[in-house]
């Protein structure tokens, strides 16, 4: 028995090919969380910033439950275009969930751990790309 799955509008025509870039990808993760109501999703480029990546795809979880679902859903999606991260941090602790896919990294907070680690300060100089047609309204 096949299980049919729910394809995003961002998936339309989305190929594997099509994630390979930064952008794409990253865009394609922030409509995922956003399916699955993530709250405060930001995609922040931070490729002039540092080395270790060209985009930070920044959410908030609800519970610790709803950060693992929303970190497992992104990892459920992006493998249906052979895509794995490459690391996973905090998988296990429901407080602060790290998925890095290379050219973007992933993090999952609750409300308490992202307000303690401030991520969006400490890359405060970064751009912060206009997500609004791929979110829907809370």
């Amino acid at each position: 028995m096949d299980i049919e799955i729910t394809k995003l509008p961002f998936e339309e025509n989305l190929t594997a090919e099509m994630l390979e870039n930064p952008e794409t990808l990253a865009k394609f993760i922030v409509a995922i969380l956003d399916s699955k109501k993530a709250r405060d999703i930001k995609l922040l480029h931070v490729e002039k910033q540092t080395v270790i990546a060209d985009y930070f795809v920044i959410c908030t979880g609800m519970s610790r439950t709803q950060i693992r679902a929303l970190a497992d859903e992104v990892d459920f999606k992006l493998s249906h275009y052979g895509m794995t991260p490459l690391h996973v941090e905090g998988a296990d602790s429901g407080i602060w969930v790290l998925q890095d896919y290379g050219y973007v990294i992933l993090h999952v907070f609750t409300d308490e751990a992202r307000e303690f680690y401030k991520l969006e300060k400490l890359y405060q100089d970064t751009t912060e790309r206009d997500i609004s047609e791929l979110v829907t309204e809370d």
